[in-house]
């Protein structure tokens, strides 16, 4: 069993628009993060997650998510399930999500693209 209080997360940010609390445990194979999200993101191009899959749940708000083939609306209650590769960008006057990531997210396997 392995508890982080809130006041021992990791608070960051991936742009003005995506600031998170990062859970980060000690096991590789899956992690938790918290982001709020209020504009684009990226402000170009897609994001992308080179190896883990990513599970997300909206806490609050509504927005879409843009794939490369596909737009989603979703709002407080929706889950959204996101596969390695799968390039996207969030747009969201405000949000906040819950992301599950397997294995654990790492800097290094998240890039922003065209």
């Amino acid at each position: 069993m392995e508890l982080i209080k809130k006041c021992d997360a990791l608070d960051g940010s991936n742009s003005d628009n995506c600031k998170y609390i990062e859970y980060s445990f000690s096991d590789k194979d899956m992690d938790l993060g918290i982001a709020t999200i209020t504009g684009r993101y990226p402000l170009d191009g897609y994001c992308m997650n080179t190896i883990s899959k990513e599970l997300v749940y909206v806490l609050d708000g509504c927005g879409k998510i843009f794939f490369e083939n596909e737009v989603i609306e979703f709002k407080k209650g929706d889950a959204i399930f996101i596969l390695p590769n799968e390039k996207y960008y969030w747009d969201s006057k405000y949000c906040v999500v819950s992301l599950t990531c397997t294995p654990a997210w790492s800097e290094e396997q998240h890039f922003l693209v065209s």
